[in-house]
């Protein structure tokens, strides 16, 4: 069980990880964040100022078999979480084969891994994408899966989970919990630690924060004609602080017994408009979000928002953050780190 051993932690330049109060073993391979001049992960790097503990890392790639053999040749794992997926929806669309070959070659790997080691416990980072357009809300993980999944980057993550059941019925060794996160945002309290993409990107509340800092000029809202209250697109918005003890729940299940698989939606249960996070984050941070509204996109969900209930209820986990600590804690990484981890970079006495 993991607390006999360490867990691996697989695209962790996040925190998740780090916050398990468990031995991390960390791989990454910097497609989603920034790489220090030695290797190292800077937002690591920062993980291991804020909590006192030093977390082994490797620059890894899971389609490197034979660094990954290594790894687990030299760790004593006893369980993975399994972050490590590319994760834009609009690049996914442009380049399928591209996100087919790193989300599912990737998680091959990592699983045959695994079994070779004789490790069979495995939380795995899915997404609300798997439900496509809800057929009724809230969503509940009864709802179904993968029938109007609307893009590529949805599809991998519904595919590995169909291959998680698979495997799952096959050898009952294995102990699998898939959570399907809704909408991140937020930051760690510190300000330390945030969302910091390395491409350009369309996600909601780091737009927002970089118009309020005068890095992009203007807000874009894609639609003002959905059937909701103010006409634009609801989705349901998590502190990632809130996710952190997700997995920590997770792992907690893990080690009080075998089950096979199981599926949990993580999530705060609150439909939030874009119009209604502009202005919840103009007033909770007193600044100014120009927007613009253009036609709705092709292919973009009108409402989803979780039930909950069933993490509550079988992990104990509840989402605690609101909307405006996310708007606050996302401001506040925003504002110490107007560039993100860029200039990080240059500090190499960080370890």
């Amino acid at each position: 069980m993991a607390n006999n051993g360490s867990v691996l932690v697989t695209g962790a330049s996040g925190y998740i990880g780090s916050h398990s109060g468990y031995d991390v073993v960390a791989l990454d391979n910097f497609t989603n964040c920034v790489q220090g001049p030695n290797g190292e992960s800077v937002a690591l790097r920062r993980v291991e100022e804020i909590t006192g503990k030093k977390i082994v890392f490797y620059p890894c790639d899971l389609l490197d078999v034979d660094f990954l053999k290594k790894i687990f040749e030299q760790h004593n794992i006893a369980s993975v979480i399994h972050f490590a997926a590319m994760k834009a929806v609009g690049e996914s669309m442009q380049f399928p084969l591209l996100y087919y070959k790193n989300n599912l070659i990737g998680m091959i790997n990592l699983l045959e891994m695994m079994k070779e080691h004789n490790i069979f416990n495995l939380v795995f980072s899915s997404s609300c994408t798997v439900y496509g357009e809800p057929e009724k809300l809230p969503i509940t993980e009864e709802n179904e899966t993968g029938k109007n999944v609307t893009n590529v980057y949805g599809r991998t993550k519904y595919f590995v989970e169909e291959m998680l059941r698979d495997l799952s019925k096959a050898d009952e060794r294995w102990n699998i919990i898939a959570l399907r996160y809704f909408n991140p945002v937020g930051a760690h309290k510190t300000g330390k630690i945030g969302e910091d993409p390395t491409k350009p990107f369309t996600n909601l509340m780091p737009f927002i924060s970089q118009v309020a800092i005068g890095k992009k000029d203007i807000v874009t809202i894609l639609g003002d004609d959905y059937q909701t209250p103010d006409g634009t697109g609801v989705r349901d918005y998590i502190h990632v602080m809130d996710l952190a003890t997700g997995h920590v729940s997770a792992m907690n299940k893990l080690e009080k017994g075998k089950f096979g698989i199981k599926f949990y939606n993580l999530g705060t249960g609150k439909g939030v408009s874009v119009l209604q996070l502009i202005k919840t984050f103009e007033t909770v941070n007193k600044v100014k979000v120009p927007y613009v509204i253009l036609p709705r996109r092709e292919g973009d969900i009108c409402e989803m928002y979780a039930d909950p209930k069933l993490a509550e209820n079988e992990l104990g986990w509840k989402a605690k953050h609101t909307l405006e600590e996310m708007c606050a804690d996302f401001w506040l990484w925003q504002t110490l780190n107007p560039n993100g981890y860029k200039l990080d970079t240059a500090h190499t006495n960080g370890h």
